[in-house]
């Protein structure tokens, strides 16, 4: 495991610190409803191995449907990470490591519900709605 990336970060306050490592480190981007409603934006999340995260500080999390949390700062709001509740995984933000752990976007999820004011650049996969909710359904 020479490729391992460790990674520190924090909120935007400080008052919450995340460490993990991060074997294939890779930008994730989401453009759903709910994430765009929550962070005014797509949210990025950056693949870590799950089994690493370490998390200090005041953290909320909010049940944001029957299957997913989203955790944030309760002093700052940041956010923190998306969590499925059925396997307690989270989906660090990577807006909580410097330059986003240097790592590279490989896939957008809910594509096709990307606002027409902004774009990604790069070549990397990019799902539809209909494809995401097939690869994610249980």
């Amino acid at each position: 495991m020479a490729n391992v990336k460790k990674l520190s970060g924090q909120c935007l306050c400080g008052a919450v610190t995340v460490e993990a490592t991060a074997s294939a480190p890779k930008l994730r981007a989401c453009h759903c409803d709910m994430c765009r409603q929550h962070n005014s934006s797509m949210f990025l999340s950056i693949e870590t191995d799950q089994e690493s995260i370490a998390v200090s500080g005041p953290v909320a999390t909010f049940q944001s449907s029957d299957w997913a949390q989203r955790a944030f700062c309760k002093i700052c709001g940041s956010t923190l990470w998306y969590g499925t509740t059925s396997d307690g995984r989270r989906n660090l933000s990577a807006g909580l490591f410097p330059n986003a752990g240097d790592a590279e976007m490989t896939v957008e999820f809910f594509s096709d519900k990307c606002p027409s004011g902004y774009a990604l650049k790069g070549d990397h996969k990019k799902l539809s709605t209909t494809e995401t909710i097939a690869l994610f359904a249980p």
